[in-house]
């Protein structure tokens, strides 16, 4: 494979069995994070009732996703010295405005789409980057994943489709749009993974989530009402603070510096086969709280992606096997 390749198997950073195994278990932690983020969105949504009417849900979406960032950018500022120096890396930001435009573009597009569909659609159509990341990263390579990759794959989407029960899909415009942010999460996948072996990190990571607060902040003028004080301050609602900062804290600085950290130990199909567990983690929460029903499609639908990462992680043990 020449050095021009997306994602190859010199993508993969060289590791010993014991720090594939420590990469496996922090993208585990990543999704059992990532699965309280929406009781946590939803927290905040819900207190938020009157704001949504006067300045519409996706203005005060865009709020709760710019102070979100914001926290996280601030800690990687506040907790690591080369975070501070990075910023002054030309390198440093063309990367994180890379990853953080995607970052960005992509929940954009999952929040538009979700407000029109049904969750389980929503659902089904967002797993589809487990194939996309498959599919790009097969076409770039000239070569298509081991036998068990697509069936792990086949597993994970399945199974983050079905976990609500079966989809009522009608193709229409915010189908297409949240078709279109999974395809933007499979693009984020590739390019961590390669962007995050050449760069540090944290670096990379810091710029990011910066790239990500400033479009959210661009956004709240044109979705909200940028010029009413009420739009900046929504945070310091009553029920909002908390779930903002659990937000920050868990969904964004440790879940994506995790992320920036350990996938590049990992083929990226393998990696997105783990992060189709988050949806696993939110039903579990979900049902705890009784925000859902239970169904035997919980079952079904965890269960294949469950056998799905199994199925990878003991048969496709080396990076090397995962792109043969």
């Amino acid at each position: 494979m020449s050095d021009s390749d997306f994602v190859s198997t010199s993508d993969i950073l060289q590791s010993s069995d014991k720090q594939r195994r420590i990469a496996i278990i922090a993208l585990l932690a990543v999704t059992l994070v990532w699965g309280a983020t929406f009781i946590w969105m939803k927290q905040a949504l819900d207190a938020l009732d009157e704001e949504k009417e006067m300045l519409g849900t996706n203005g005060v979406v865009s709020s709760l996703v710019l102070a979100r960032f914001a926290i996280a950018a601030a800690m990687m500022l506040i907790f690591f010295r080369r975070a501070r120096t990075s910023l002054m890396d030309r390198q440093i930001w063309l990367d994180g405005l890379v990853l953080g435009s995607l970052m960005f573009v992509a929940y954009l597009t999952q929040m538009i789409g979700l407000d029109e569909i049904d969750p389980s659609v929503s659902a089904f159509l967002t797993s589809l980057y487990v194939v996309f990341t498959a599919v790009i990263s097969s076409i770039i390579n000239l070569r298509l994943p081991t036998k068990i990759m697509i069936l792990g794959v086949g597993l994970a989407t399945f199974g983050a489709g079905f976990i609500q029960g079966p989809p009522h899909l009608t193709w229409g415009l915010a189908e297409f749009i949240t078709v279109f942010c999974a395809l933007l999460f499979a693009l984020h996948i590739l390019f961590t993974q390669r962007i995050t072996i050449r760069r540090d990190p944290v670096a990379v990571s810091t710029t990011s989530f910066i790239v990500v607060t400033a479009c959210s902040a661009l956004t709240v003028f044109v979705l909200g009402d940028g010029t009413n004080p009420k739009q900046w301050t929504l945070i310091y609602s009553e029920g909002v603070l908390i779930p903002v900062i659990l937000l920050g804290v868990g969904g964004s600085f440790f879940c994506l510096l995790f992320l920036n950290m350990y996938q590049r130990y990992l083929h990226p199909i393998q990696a997105a086969i783990i992060y189709a567990l988050e949806p696993v983690w939110a039903t579990i929460y979900g049902l705890q709280l009784g925000m859902v029903t239970w169904s035997i499609w919980i079952l079904i639908g965890g269960g294949a992606l469950f056998i799905g990462n199994i199925i990878v992680e003991l048969l496709s043990s080396k990076p090397d096997e995962t792109t043969n």
